[in-house]
């Protein structure tokens, strides 16, 4: 079962920076992520603008950001009313939705790191979380700048 962030995290994260892919680029491989999440895959253009604006909203520095309307329609369910959506833009849509109400949104980010720029759900305790990995892109970006103020130090 996906979470709402799980599901955005994933979606967001159907473009691979490091590695230059880009899973909307081949049909197969978008129908099977849509259909292993039991939706309807959109279009690959309307799935790349979706994606792309909902990456610059968290803070992807190469996109420009910008509006996007997506429908969505609210259903009564036993449980109550619920966002409803059948494909696969709708649903990421609601799920960032429930995120904003729920005060969650903010814990989307995007790694900050050049080669990497991943996606992730910052579940630390007080929302301070920067890399999406401490192990691999904050050891790194530490490395680089204790070589730059060691360089510092030996040229001055």
């Amino acid at each position: 079962m996906h979470t709402d962030a799980s599901l955005v995290v994933e979606f967001l994260n159907t473009v691979n920076v490091e590695e230059g892919t880009d899973l909307l680029e081949d049909p197969g491989q978008w129908r099977e992520w849509a259909v292993a999440r039991s939706l309807t895959p959109n279009a690959a253009p309307e799935a790349r603008a979706a994606r792309d604006a909902l990456r610059a909203a968290i803070g992807d520095p190469r996109l420009p950001g910008g509006s996007l309307d997506v429908g969505t329609r609210i259903s009564l369910t036993d449980a109550g009313p619920a966002l409803v959506a059948d494909d696969v833009v709708g649903a990421v849509f609601a799920a960032c939705a429930r995120l904003v109400v729920r005060g969650d949104w903010i814990r989307l980010k995007i790694c900050p790191a050049d080669t990497c720029l991943w996606a992730f759900y910052d579940e630390s305790r007080n929302r301070s979380r920067t890399w999406c990995s401490m192990r691999v892109c904050g050891n790194r970006e530490k490395a680089r700048g204790w070589r730059a103020r060691a360089a510092e130090t030996a040229a001055g």
